[in-house]
């Protein structure tokens, strides 16, 4: 559900006259390349800018009668020399790629991942601060495990809203919120938020109001005095969505197909509400992997069915929200002053217990889009990431 599948082995293409041939797939044979494809994505400097990466070649501008007067052969592609007189060049890996089914592994940053029960208790994934602040193999490390099991401590960090912020930075910019950037914050419900009282918070994933919800959140905790309680929840929700699907495959279904509205609405002149409504488990179209986790009961607001046909949705949400609430699915931890928590706000829900005194909290948001951009830089470096972008 939540891991791509590997490709198969790569078939070299095949020259077929004045035509190249690929395998395909999905139709379980070779097909051909058509001509304005493999002229729209020549790779050479007059057709792709070298810095920027961008395309230069004007597409539609391609008249309709070009043809290829002749493909050259190598060990490494094809030479396509073309009817007015310019020449590309095509890896055979490039081509070869170009009709498989699965071309997300490298665009998505897709890896596989560790589902998880609170068992994870007893070796949870953390990070040195100064690691992740001296070198890309650090972060790299730290991106690595956020990727892999939805969250990762950083130890070490110096317990200041300054040094939270740079440890944050090294992935990306701070996402601006209605609520600010990077947050420092006591329960004063200084923003009309429940985050922002002392009162206990179910597990939920945030900024479900928003089209397109954070990718990352960090919470630090920089001081609590004068009580106690506090204690932070994690539920691995792709776990949790795969229970789901085992015991309950209607309710996965439901929960996979109908909309739900969400609001934030509790500062003055403000409703932030997505362009549409999103289901509660949202699925890639093509691969039907799950992607996102969405579910923040405190800010729903209607579900997307008849009145008459609505039950049937509460039945499912319920027997969501007791796996999520099943003490097997909840990792309680106490964040203290020095380590920072890092999550995938797209995979784990988070919550809280209830706390007395004083509480100081800073963090910040980050956007999914520059995380996974980070991570597959680092991952799976800057060349491999380049030559995929037509064919992955």
């Amino acid at each position: 559900m939540t891991t791509p599948p590997r490709n198969p082995a790569l078939k070299h293409p095949v020259v077929h006259g004045n035509s190249i041939m690929v395998y395909s797939d999905k139709a379980n044979k070779f097909v051909n390349v058509p001509k304005i494809w493999l002229r729209d994505n020549c790779q050479c400097s007059s057709c792709v800018h070298e810095v920027t990466k961008q395309r230069l070649l004007d597409t539609f501008r391609i008249s309709h009668s070009l043809f290829i007067k002749s493909c050259i052969e190598d060990d490494h592609g094809i030479q396509v020399s073309w009817s007015d007189g310019h020449e590309s060049y095509y890896t055979n890996e490039f081509l070869a790629k170009s009709a498989l089914k699965n071309k997300g592994v490298v665009r998505q940053g897709l890896t596989k991942v560790s589902l998880w029960s609170n068992s994870i208790k007893h070796n949870p994934p953390v990070v040195d601060y100064g690691a992740v602040m001296k070198s890309d193999e650090g972060l790299k490390e730290w991106l690595s495990k956020i990727r892999k099991y939805g969250f990762c401590y950083v130890d070490g960090t110096p317990a200041t809203p300054q040094d939270t912020q740079k440890l944050l930075e090294r992935i990306s910019f701070i996402r601006n919120t209605h609520y600010g950037a990077f947050y420092d914050f006591t329960s004063d419900l200084s923003s009309k938020d429940t985050a922002y009282t002392s009162i206990a918070l179910d597990a939920h994933t945030d900024t479900t109001y928003f089209s397109d919800p954070a990718g990352l959140q960090a919470f630090h905790i920089i001081s609590h005095t004068d009580g106690s309680g506090g204690a932070s929840l994690l539920v691995d929700g792709f776990q949790a969505a795969l229970d789901l699907s085992r015991h309950y495959p209607e309710a996965y279904d439901l929960l996979s197909t109908v909309n739900v509205h969400s609001h934030a609405s509790g500062n003055d002149g403000i409703s932030i509400q997505p362009y549409r409504a999103f289901p509660v488990l949202l699925h890639d179209p093509n691969t039907h992997h799950l992607v996102q986790v969405r579910w923040n009961s405190s800010d729903r607001a209607a579900v997307d069915m008849p009145l008459e046909e609505v039950q049937r949705w509460y039945d499912a949400a319920e027997k969501w929200s007791n796996l999520l609430r099943a003490p097997e699915s909840e990792y309680w931890c106490q964040l203290m002053p020095g380590r920072v928590l890092v999550f995938d706000n797209w995979r784990v829900l988070h919550g809280r217990s209830a706390f007395t005194g004083k509480r100081r909290v800073c963090g910040g948001y980050i956007n999914r889009d520059d995380y996974i951009s980070k991570f597959k830089m680092l991952y799976l470096g800057q060349e491999e990431v380049l030559k995929s972008l037509a064919v992955a």
